[in-house]
């Protein structure tokens, strides 16, 4: 009966009740698509991250702390017999999708194919290509574009390797690799003793020279490098790379020193003829929800088999994504907040009047017998029914223009992408969201209808009465 009462009270006005009605779906639409969108960044940003560096990396102890100065210094012994417990238990097979060995390294890159000679320091990836191009397929929150076969690089070529767009073009590559808009470089100042021959450029030519397993050309197409970078032992070390072509890494401080090479040439220009290891061995597992139990078999094993061994997992070893995570939690609790405020003063406005138009129906009420409890009970339940009209309405709004979206095919370059991706509103994914933000409206409009309904319920009978 009360429900029905309040009702009906709210059509009485019903003018002012649908502008507040309106303003609650207003806030509504606001909460649920800007949370549909910070679930979609989430879900694609950690499609890009596990695509790249796996849900779970293995390093040896100290590497992930210690081992950028250092990283032949950090390597894992025996690292195939390694990824053979890891993929032969019973607890962890099941759950992962891609296993492969990677290794870092750090050197300096060359380019004395042409006239414009040119040398650089360079981070490199020791990649499988194969293991590449599978860890790439992982789209487990539909948030990444389908990627075409990569046949720049085959577990069979070890010669051949990519580079970043910013290094090429500071190697003076941009012809030979075809990357457009890529501007010339300045001249350069004429060095002081133009009879003598650039250091870096006689120091690659004579390691070069010297060093037998400087790879054959597997075409002479492809544009060459050499790449110099010390041993484990402390020996310098060069190897011949063949670029395939310039891959874009979104960010610039990378994209100017990355090259991306098969396994075995970094092994070999890291490790030359000793003892061949990796730093790091990636795990991409099926579904992001079994890290935590993954990562917890992985130290049980490690320690039970007493390896020198720690894990890592995405988040640790790309820190910008929890503070992306967190930057986008804040924004959502801003505008939650403002949203709030807009629905407390309206619904505290409209109830205000509420109570002043029918201060003769109060008291009357009242004089039948019904106590302060009951007054304040019926303006509240009223304050609940506006805010969940208001709420329900922006809930249908906001799924309709969320199908809308995800049907319009859109797609965009978030922040450190090469390249465009969909562009979706994940809004039915996530029931806590939507449930939330009906619940939290219709709790602030019943809150702003109690500041009324006090006043409503402690008027006085012969007062109320007599208003006019």
């Amino acid at each position: 009966m009360l429900l029905k009462i309040g009702f009906r009270n709210i059509l009485r006005n019903g003018r002012r009740s649908a502008i507040t009605g309106l303003a609650i779906a207003v806030g509504a639409v606001a909460l649920l698509l800007f949370g549909a969108f910070q679930g979609y960044i989430f879900a694609g940003y950690q499609t890009g991250v596990v695509q790249r560096v796996g849900h779970l990396t293995v390093f040896r102890n100290g590497y992930f702390l210690y081992g950028a100065g250092n990283p032949a210094a950090y390597g894992i012994d025996d690292y195939k017999s390694v990824m053979r417990v890891i993929a032969e238990d019973p607890v962890l097979k099941p759950l992962i999708n891609v296993e492969t060995p990677t290794l870092s390294l750090f050197g300096i890159a060359g380019n004395f194919q042409g006239k414009n000679d040119a040398a650089k320091t360079f981070f490199g990836v020791g990649i499988v290509p194969s293991d590449r191009q599978r860890m790439l397929q992982w789209d487990e929150y539909g948030a990444s574009r389908p990627y075409a076969p990569d046949t720049r690089l085959a577990d069979a070529d070890q010669a051949r390797g990519l580079i970043g767009v910013g290094l090429a073009r500071i190697l003076n590559l941009c012809a030979d690799l075809k990357i457009a808009d890529c501007p010339p470089a300045p001249a350069a100042a004429p060095r002081e003793d133009a009879g003598t021959a650039a250091p870096a450029q006689e120091d690659f030519s004579d390691l070069a020279a010297k060093d037998v397993t400087v790879n054959a050309d597997p075409d002479a197409k492809l544009p060459r490098i050499d790449l110099l970078a010390a041993t484990a032992g402390g020996a310098p070390n060069v190897v011949s790379l063949y670029l395939s072509g310039a891959e874009s890494q979104g960010v610039k401080d990378l994209d100017d020193n990355y090259i991306g090479l098969h396994l075995a040439l970094a092994q070999q220009l890291l490790y030359g003829r000793g003892e061949h290891k990796v730093t790091g061995i990636v795990l991409q597992l099926h579904r992001s929800e079994d890290m935590a139990p993954a990562r917890r078999r992985l130290a049980s094993l490690f320690k039970e088999k007493g390896l020198d061994l720690e894990v890592r997992d995405f988040a640790e070893r790309t820190p910008l994504y929890t503070q992306t995570l967190n930057f986008f939690r804040a924004i959502f609790l801003f505008i939650a907040v403002i949203m709030s405020v807009i629905v407390l003063f309206a619904v505290v406005n409209t109830m205000t009047m509420t109570v002043m138009e029918r201060t003769n129906e109060i008291g009357t009420t009242r004089a039948m017998g019904v106590r302060r409890g009951g007054i304040r009970r019926q303006f509240l339940i009223e304050g609940c029914l506006l805010g969940a009209i208001g709420a329900s309405v922006g809930l249908v709004l906001a799924v309709v223009v969320a199908v809308l979206v995800n049907r319009a095919g859109l797609t965009w370059t978030p922040p450190g992408n090469a390249s465009p991706v969909p562009f979706r509103l994940y809004l039915f994914t996530d029931r806590g969201l939507i449930l939330g933000t009906w619940l939290g409206l219709v709790l602030v409009a019943t809150i702003a209808a109690l500041i009324p309904a006090n006043r409503a319920a402690k008027l006085q009978v012969v007062d109320a009465l007599r208003h006019i």
